[in-house]
């Protein structure tokens, strides 16, 4: 397929002037960590694979260990670390007990991951790559500021869900991963993207690209009500920092 091969070829040539730099890319056991990961093995540069579990569901972590096996298998320049961040959650939640929030603990959970992976690619003299799609990244928002969205490049920010699920066929991802309910793994309950955001990527899709092409009904109005909502609440997340001009 030549988009995959167009990747390839950006992200060896984004290596190449970069000073050869190698990829840490930490991997959850979902769709869009699997295809980013597997795509970086193709290139044939040096490759970390990260799980970084913190109170994981076994469901993620033996599909996240799955995949890094699948791909050891495959490719030469692919090296897999597993790092187990619970304690170290655990220590932050404690120390933070008088400021406790459901949502701020689901962050810093992304937070933490962010900041192990910028330890390896700090020791491994690499890149931290980042798994969002089209629509987490540019539509909905739906990434921690910081944390999942902390990366140095990002090779599927501009595939949708449905073009990720394609291009993981393609590539022969395992079928587990690919039929797997999307989920951030962020929460205790192990709820989805779909149960958080209260649409399906398919739906997210039409509504950031095809809404404007004929009337919606009242289904996908409600739809693009949804999207337009997070669109708008998110965008401090998909713009760049405001800086103050001086006159």
């Amino acid at each position: 397929m030549k988009l995959i091969a167009d990747i390839i070829d950006w992200l060896k040539n984004y290596s190449e002037n970069n000073n050869n730099l190698c990829f840490v890319v930490g991997v959850s056991g979902g769709i869009d960590s699997a295809l980013v990961s597997t795509l970086y093995a193709l290139t044939s540069i040096e490759t970390h694979v990260v799980s970084l579990p913190i109170n994981q569901k076994s469901s993620q972590l033996d599909r996240a260990r799955k995949h890094s096996n699948w791909l050891l298998g495959k490719f030469s320049n692919v090296q897999f670390h597993e790092i187990e961040l619970s304690d170290s959650f655990e220590k932050i939640k404690n120390n933070l007990y008088d400021y406790h929030s459901d949502l701020g603990c689901a962050n810093t959970k992304s937070r933490l991951r962010m900041l192990t992976l910028y330890h390896l690619s700090t020791f491994y003299k690499g890149l931290v790559v980042g798994t969002g799609n089209k629509i987490e990244d540019f539509g909905v928002g739906f990434f921690t500021k910081y944390g999942d969205g902390g990366v140095d490049i990002s090779p599927i920010a501009d595939l949708t869900k449905t073009e990720v699920r394609e291009l993981s066929k393609e590539l022969g991802i395992i079928n587990e991963i690919i039929e797997a309910k999307p989920t951030d793994g962020l929460w205790d309950d192990d709820r989805t993207d779909e149960e958080q955001i209260g649409a399906s990527y398919e739906e997210l899709e039409w509504a950031m690209e095809f809404s404007n092409q004929y009337e919606p009904d009242s289904h996908q109005k409600q739809i693009l009500k949804i999207y337009n909502k997070l669109n708008k609440s998110n965008k401090h997340k998909m713009v760049s920092v405001p800086v103050f001009k001086k006159l």
